[in-house]
């Protein structure tokens, strides 16, 4: 599969999440508090990043984070609602990259760039003996 075939520049998503204890840096590590980690931001910003395109990826195919260049600029409490976004910035034969956001109530808490690739999954199973 050509992912220039099906992605085009300007494709996007954005996800909507309250912040919940489980996804605090506190709650990982017990002397550290109780905001959203790192981490978690980048998940949220991966996750808008496959969403962006999956439903335009053929049978049998999905993409697999492989770059991030993530900035986490400001702290966001429990209870906060957080709206990450991503765009398709570029589309190359097997790799789709993105520029992405996050945003609180009040202000930017994140922004960078991802890069997703594409992957068979039959062939990424039989190559690595997963089921």
């Amino acid at each position: 599969m050509d992912a220039r075939d099906v992605i085009k520049i300007g494709m996007s998503a954005e996800r909507t999440l309250v912040v919940p204890p489980e996804r605090t840096v506190g709650h990982f590590v017990s002397y550290m508090p109780m905001v959203y980690a790192t981490p978690m931001l980048i998940l949220e910003m991966e996750m808008a990043s496959g969403d962006a395109i999956h439903q335009y990826l053929a049978p049998g195919w999905v993409t697999v984070g492989t770059e991030v260049d993530i900035r986490h600029i400001a702290a966001t409490p429990v209870g906060a609602t957080v709206r990450t976004s991503a765009k398709v910035i570029a589309v190359e034969r097997r790799v789709i990259r993105f520029e992405v956001e996050a945003f609180d109530e009040r202000r930017k808490i994140g922004e960078g760039r991802h890069a997703r690739g594409l992957v068979n999954v039959a062939a990424f199973k039989e190559r690595f003996g997963v089921p």
